[in-house]
């Protein structure tokens, strides 16, 4: 019999049916009025096999009946609907427009009878009639339909899928696909963990109950994709709650909540895949918009580094607290016009101005301090990959260092309200170049906060943030990775036992935001990371996402460590201690302070030495002024021995 259906589906026949999009209304329209026409004629002669020999008014009758359905018809719209895929909605409709012809015919005859003694329509005709009417009109749409859905089903044309969450949400996404005629998905299930809803139906599919059993036998053989509806996702932890699915080739999509849709409800193009961001990413944190915008309404505010991943979404997320100005300054030309290009669209209100210059370079710094006098700095501008500052040293330096000493010091000359300096967690006891250039950024401008604060500035504050890896930032794995699937593999891993801390990074501004309102100055902020990632755990679940097998469809290749990396991360060294704020998800660090006049002069060598392209007097001198910093699989390691 499948080989026969095969054959059917295989067809030019089969081919043709699919192919067309839908009946005009006006033929569906035709055939319910034909229907109308057979179901009261059915009803008069099966009133004639009962001995009611009066056929004397039946053509008159069934033009009467005929007319008045036709118009109840187009009062309810029962012919605009596609037939194969007809919904209780469109039951409804049909059940509304035939009791109304019904009920009109009866209420004619009863007046009619009245005057004249003899009636017009038999009772039981009518009954008749309305019982066969709605029959026949219900039973054509559910058997086009079924007819459809039968030789479609799993043939390609669109992926059946499940959605996991019976609340409001999951069901207004199941009526958007029922309704749906793009046929891209099909909903065969509900998928729910409440037991007492198992075998229980929705929109007439049923609900699953979740489990191992379920998931393996029933739903990834009915599926091929699985709908996590939002309320669903922040019930749970999708970091390893979905891995069920992932495990047993299911794909997983979503939509967005209902608060953030424009009309608000769900919509079909909404739906869109899973991503590994949205898999590793923790409960939605909470800030303190009121103070952020109480500080920033008004304000001129500098973003270095605007081109990059962390910049400009600070730059973004600054722009909706209503500041005066927003200076975008970076030195990359080409992404800095897409960022124009992005802002003169979404915020054409906002006034913003791009800045090319390099933050080594005093004199255009100065220029553009003299030019805007920010109030509020963000400073995001560095170098950021690990490998390249171990092979460019003196390059970290002049960028990572001087550059944030020449900012910090025009800072306090121009008078700027606050400087929130951006760092990294690769800055505690660092093992690569990088690292130690941001501790040592670190410790110039805490130590310089010191010495203004102790000369009678009490105005400008400094303050430095500190979080580890940000999901899908310039160079991260996680683009490295995607461009690897996207290539047939293999990906590579540096180490099995390699771990971040990572986080999101509308998520990691948004604590930039709230840091750089809080405290006295001095502070370095650190946040809470949640708990560390396997990289290689990463990869993984990136290649289920892409619907393939790790290991066999997608190799996953051990590289080996590269120079300064080292396997885990640390947020504080170990004489840190923190200290806890209002918002749980940052803390400040308790630091050992340096001495302005002694680490100005150190810092200075440094760059002295960094200018005249010493990189070995260059690491040297950083490991001076920061002993903790130990080189790992680096050629430096020959200076700590």
């Amino acid at each position: 019999m499948s080989k026969k259906i095969d054959l059917f589906r295989n067809s030019d026949i089969f081919s043709h049916l699919e192919s067309m999009r839908y009946a005009p209304r006006w033929f569906v329209l035709m055939i319910d009025i034909f229907i109308c026409i057979v179901a009261f004629l059915v009803a008069t002669y099966f009133n004639y096999l009962r001995g009611e020999k009066e056929f004397l008014h039946l053509f008159q009758n069934t033009l009467t009946v005929v007319c008045l359905q036709t118009f109840f018809f187009w009062v309810f719209h029962t012919y605009s609907g596609v037939l194969r895929y007809s919904s209780f909605i469109d039951a409804i409709k049909l059940l509304l427009a035939v009791t109304a012809t019904v009920g009109i015919l009866v209420l004619v005859n009863i007046i009619y009878t009245g005057y004249t003694s003899m009636p017009l329509f038999s009772l039981l005709v009518l009954f008749m009639y309305g019982v066969l009417c709605f029959l026949m009109l219900f039973f054509l749409r559910l058997g086009i339909k079924t007819f459809y859905d039968y030789f479609t089903d799993g043939y390609g044309k669109y992926t059946p899928v499940m959605i996991y969450g019976t609340k409001s949400s999951g069901v207004g996404m199941a009526k958007v696909l029922q309704s749906n005629t793009d046929e891209k998905y099909k909903l065969v299930g509900f998928i729910d963990d409440d037991k007492n809803l198992k075998q229980s139906m929705i929109l007439g599919v049923k609900v699953y109950h979740l489990n191992e059993k379920n998931v393996k036998k029933i739903i990834s053989k009915k599926a091929k994709a699985v709908i996590i509806s939002p309320i669903k996702m922040k019930e749970i932890n999708p970091e390893n709650d979905l891995d069920i699915f992932l495990n047993n080739g299911l794909s997983i999509l979503t939509f967005p909540h209902v608060s953030e849709l424009n009309n608000g409800g769900p919509k079909f193009e909404q739906i869109k895949s899973v991503q590994i961001e949205d898999l590793l990413e923790r409960p939605a944190i909470s800030i303190s918009c009121e103070n952020i915008a109480s500080n920033l309404r008004g304000t001129v505010v500098l973003v270095t580094g605007a081109a990059g991943s962390i910049g400009s979404e600070i730059a973004r997320q600054v722009i909706k607290y209503g500041p005066q100005l927003v200076v975008l300054l970076d030195h990359a030309e080409s992404p800095m016009h897409t960022i124009k290009l992005e802002f003169e669209e979404k915020y054409p209100n906002q006034n913003f101005a791009i800045f090319l210059g390099d933050i080594r370079n005093k004199n255009r710094m100065e220029y553009m301090m003299d030019l805007y006098h920010p109030d509020f700095v963000y400073h995001a501008a560095a170098y950021k990959h690990v490998p390249m500052m171990e092979d460019n040293p003196v390059e970290s330096i002049q960028t990572n260092v001087l550059g944030t000493k020449v900012l910090a010091d025009l800072a306090v000359k121009f008078g700027v309200q606050r400087f929130v300096m951006i760092s990294t967690d690769k800055a505690v006891n660092p093992t690569n170049v990088m690292g130690a250039s941001k501790r040592i950024a670190e410790i110039y401008v805490q130590s310089f906060f010191r010495k203004i604060q102790k000369e009678g500035n009490n105005y400008t504050r400094f303050i430095t943030t500190r979080f580890g890896n940000v999901l899908g930032s310039n160079g991260s794995v996680i683009p490295l990775f995607k461009s690897q699937i996207e290539k047939g593999g293999p990906i590579t891993v540096t180490h099995p036992e390699i771990i971040r801390y990572f986080m999101t990074i509308p998520e990691a501004c948004m604590l930039v935001l709230e840091a750089g309102t809080m405290g006295d100055g001095g502070e370095i902020y650190i946040f809470d990371m949640g708990n560390p990632v396997k990289i290689v755990n990463i990869a993984r679940k990136m290649i289920r996402l892409a619907g393939l097998r790790p290991d066999i469809d997608i190799k996953i290749e051990y590289t080996g460590l590269r120079p300064g990396e080292k396997l885990y991360e640390e947020l504080l060294n170990k004489k840190e201690k923190t200290i806890a704020t209002h918002n749980a998800k940052i803390m400040i660090a308790k630091v050992v302070e340096h001495e302005y006049s002694q680490v100005s002069k150190q810092i200075d060598d440094l760059i002295r030495y960094s200018t005249l392209c010493k990189d070995y007097l260059t690491v040297s001198q950083m490991k001076k002024i920061v002993p903790e910093f130990k080189s790992k699989n680096s050629q430096f390691e020959k200076l700590d021995v």
